[in-house]
């Protein structure tokens, strides 16, 4: 539901309806998506396989949400992944029968648990809490970074979790490696060589997500480390050399931008890493570490 909870949010704000529907059977995902009146559409779920079914759902308008089982079909099948004959379930929700503060949380990327309390299969209420509110089993749930969904009778509870954001910005087999790393932890990773691309996707990395500087041209692997200064990200990592280091720092000094407290330069933990994959090891261990460390 990060994905979609910008958009809802200003739904909300302007009195425009939005539904949202998640899978809560069999798949654990923090993923969702969103139908607002017209047929407009926000997020994606499960490649798109499912989107005809739950917008008619959708465009019933209903005051209160509404559990929706299905059997995949072999076309579904296709699209999603999921064994035809599956017997799925999702959620469709109105946005404004949310607390308020759901989409507070979700903008600021917090783990967050949804529950939602059914009647056969109409949704009576939905309250939502962050770790700092939840019961501890719950809490515990969120803290350990893992969406997930446990199906109770009468209730449904969504557990979701953040996927980490991992912006690389720089090209190469290190960046390949950073990339093939970042999969393999489930982290969103996206690699971008180019400085205005590497500004417009900064913008949305927050205290939990991180960003690699890589290149050896100081001019345009110092615009990117700007660029990503001004983000809120959690964890920020240079590659290069001392002097690469104090070649950007000088060219940041320059554009007056002298606060680079937040660099890990050079990025990664001290293991003797030579090849691109020991260093994307390397990087990827700097990134948990601090993460853990709040």
């Amino acid at each position: 539901m990060y994905d979609i909870a910008l958009s809802v949010a200003a739904c909300a704000r302007s009195g425009t309806r939005a539904d949202v529907a998640w899978m809560i059977d069999p798949h654990d995902s923090p993923h969702a998506l969103a139908f607002t009146p017209g047929g407009g559409r926000i997020g994606g779920l499960a490649n798109g396989a499912f989107d005809g079914m739950l917008a008619d759902a959708a465009a019933r308008h209903l005051s209160s949400g509404r559990l929706i089982e299905h059997t995949v079909t072999e076309v579904e099948h296709q699209l999603s992944g999921i064994a035809a004959g599956t017997a799925v379930r999702f959620l469709v929700v109105p946005a404004d029968q949310f607390p308020a503060d759901s989409w507070s949380l979700l903008l600021d990327r917090e783990p967050i648990a949804i529950t939602v309390a059914l009647d056969g299969t109409e949704v009576t209420s939905v309250t939502t809490a962050g770790p700092d509110h939840a019961d501890p089993e719950l809490r515990e749930a969120m803290l350990a970074g893992r969406s997930s969904t446990r199906v109770e009778p009468g209730q449904v509870i969504t557990v979701l979790a953040p996927s980490t954001k991992f912006l690389v910005a720089g090209q190469g087999p290190i960046a390949q490696a950073l990339a093939d790393q970042g999969a393999l932890l489930g982290w969103e990773t996206v690699v971008e060589s180019r400085p205005d691309m590497v500004g417009g996707l900064a913008v949305a990395l927050t205290s939990g997500d991180a960003a690699v500087i890589l290149g050896h041209d100081v001019e345009s692997s110092s615009r990117c480390l700007m660029a990503v200064l001004a983000s809120d990200a959690g964890y920020i990592g240079a590659l290069g050399s001392q002097k690469m280091q104090q070649a950007r720092a000088d060219w940041l000094a320059y554009q007056e931008v002298t606060d680079i407290e937040r660099v890990h330069g050079p990025a990664g933990l001290d293991i003797q890493a030579q090849t691109p994959q020991e260093i994307a090891v390397a990087i990827a261990a700097q990134i948990i570490l601090a993460k853990r460390h709040g």
